[in-house]
């Protein structure tokens, strides 16, 4: 094992995950490619984007595989646009997913590409294809080019305009270029095979006229090559060796092949197809993450709701935890839907170890506590995290009146309630066991708004001085000290498993109406008060926090819900 796979290994967490480094089918290509020297043992990938909306956590998984596939061969990964439909590319895509490859812990160093980046040497090469008699300019509108393309069982019709001349050809591909003609009027097309099997054989557009304004270029073209022609001579021209996508590209690749075989290109880029990844309640289509920002239904693409990185990071994932969830689920050859509780899994056994504890009343009810002397403030020293014996303590300040969860008192509690109830014992987390004695009610409502108890002053720390067994255990924010925060609780965006999958139903209407609950003025202990945006807390009994990065001010903080405490995937992974 060389240095730098030894080094790679020595940086896992377990043998598992070396495991999978090395058992994934792309890489046994990998190791049948070095054992052959296909390509002089190199290995170099590229992520290539379309910069039309904000990566999600699909692109996660093929920005890790992408990048630690080069990594751990000792290659290198190159970022790449694939921006050759201005219609619906911006800068701020481009903006955003660069910042989210380097958020998730990769770097293309100077290996930064466009697709733009060749469309001087992309309409030579169809000038190539158009002498060599292997393209043609077609007036067949969209939907006659469908008409004629045929079906799986029937073999497609030649155009019309299948045998001009190699000059005619020349001449009116120059005249598209020079933006003589209308959008949708006329199209380069391969000449392949209208009988193939495989419908993208079947003389596919390789350059269509669209007159819009390129975030590159600007007005410099009126024509732009499609991805089926731009992709593979792109991969070529970089000298990219293994060109990783997606399962949908499969049929593809003939056509891939084609282009590089039939232009004699240099490097014979290798084309390998993984399964995407598929997440349930929740979309990845770009289409329809779109459609939910633009139509509102979402905050933005950086919504905690959505699937998008952006999305995820402000919400408070981490990218050890999504690289964490990328090497999980691993690489295959067919399409799966993963259970997002894994996702949650990640998160949530990473913040165990790292959070900062703290205490946090989401649903304030008043807690008096009648025999507690009046001006007093008690301090209690607590650990900020159990998981870690280097975090350190803190110290929390106890007075006569606390704040405390309204779910925590129940009036009339059925069995095995173990919180606190009328005549009902209870330990104040770290502080004083409490026994209800007396509730006052809303005079008009008849709401509970207050809860009066006795302490037993020996029982300083919640210990019983007599040994008694006290089973419930709840936190608490003392009312003198408390900071008031907003606190977004955050659910699925969909309330079914698979959105979309009913062509009959609109996707839309099965958003979930409950997925953000916003609650203001929650009560939380004074040492948060100096949390900054990205600071990450778990908020005992209540799940893991953070603080958000757009809204949160000094003066008026708010708190994300990242996950909650209840781990669903430990539970169905103990069973498995």
């Amino acid at each position: 094992m060389d240095a730098q796979v030894e080094g790679k290994v020595n940086e896992l967490n377990s043998t598992e995950e070396v495991e999978k480094i090395y058992s994934n089918f792309i890489q046994d290509i990998i190791n049948e490619d070095n054992e052959t020297n296909r390509f002089g043992r190199k290995v170099h990938t590229r992520f290539p984007p379309e910069p039309n909306g904000y990566l999600h956590i699909g692109h996660a998984k093929s920005i890790c595989l992408n990048f630690g596939i080069a990594d751990q061969n000792g290659g290198l990964c190159n970022l790449r646009f694939d921006d050759t439909n201005p219609s619906k590319e911006d800068t701020e895509y481009v903006e955003s997913i660069q910042a989210d490859v380097k958020w998730l812990g990769f770097d293309w160093d100077d290996r930064l590409f466009y697709a733009s980046d060749y469309f001087d040497k992309l309409y030579d090469y169809a000038i190539r294809l158009i002498e060599m008699g292997k393209a043609y300019v077609c007036d067949l509108s969209a939907e006659e080019i469908r008409k004629y393309r045929g079906t799986l069982t029937e073999p497609g019709k030649e155009s019309p305009y299948r045998n001009r001349s190699v000059e005619e050809n020349l001449d009116l591909f120059l005249r598209m270029k020079n933006g003589e003609f209308e959008d949708g009027s006329r199209v380069l097309r391969a000449k392949i095979d209208m009988a193939s099997p495989n419908l993208n054989m079947r003389d596919p557009v390789i350059y269509r006229i669209m007159k819009a304004n390129h975030h590159r270029s600007g007005d410099k073209w009126c024509i732009y090559p499609m991805y089926d022609f731009a992709h593979p001579i792109s991969d070529s021209l970089e000298g990219i060796t293994h060109s990783i996508c997606t399962l949908e590209f499969e049929d593809h690749r003939p056509l891939y092949n084609w282009f590089i075989d039939t232009l004699d290109m240099e490097c014979k880029t290798r084309q390998i197809e993984f399964a995407r990844l598929n997440l349930n309640y929740t979309v990845m289509s770009k289409r329809k993450l779109l459609k939910l920002v633009q139509e509102g239904y979402v905050r933005g693409w950086d919504d905690p709701r959505m699937p998008t990185i952006s999305g995820l990071r402000r919400r408070g994932y981490t990218p050890s935890s999504i690289r964490d969830f990328c090497s999980r689920i691993g690489v295959a050859k067919s399409n799966s839907t993963v259970d997002i509780s894994l996702l949650e899994h990640c998160i949530r056994e990473e913040l165990n170890q790292k959070a900062t504890r703290a205490m946090a009343v989401l649903r304030p009810l008043k807690l008096v506590i009648d025999n507690y002397p009046e001006g007093v403030v008690e301090e209690f020293e607590v650990q900020n995290n159990p998981e870690d014996p280097d975090s350190g303590t803190r110290k929390v300040p106890f007075s006569r009146v606390l704040y405390i969860e309204k779910d925590d008192f129940c009036e009339n509690p059925p069995k095995k309630y173990f919180r606190l109830a009328p005549g009902q014992e209870v330990r104040l987390k770290g502080a004083y066991i409490v026994k209800c004695v007396d509730v006052v009610k809303d005079d008009k409502t008849g709401e509970i708004i207050e809860v009066h108890c006795t302490y037993d002053t020996e029982s300083r720390g919640g210990n019983a001085p007599d040994g008694r067994k006290v089973k419930g255990t709840i936190h608490w924010v003392s009312e003198a000290h408390a900071i008031d925060a907003e606190v977004r609780l955050y659910d699925h965006l969909f309330n079914v498993p698979n959105p979309g999958a009913d062509e009959n139903i609109d996707f839309i209407d099965q958003l979930n109406p409950n997925s953000l609950e916003i609650l203001h003025s929650c009560k939380l202990e004074p040492g948060l008060a100096n949390a900054k945006p990205g600071d990450m807390f778990q908020f005992l009994r209540l799940g893991y926090f953070c603080v958000d990065s757009e809204d949160s001010k000094a003066d008026s903080l708010v708190f994300n819900r990242t996950v909650s405490l209840k781990d669903t995937w430990a539970k169905i992974a103990d069973k498995g």
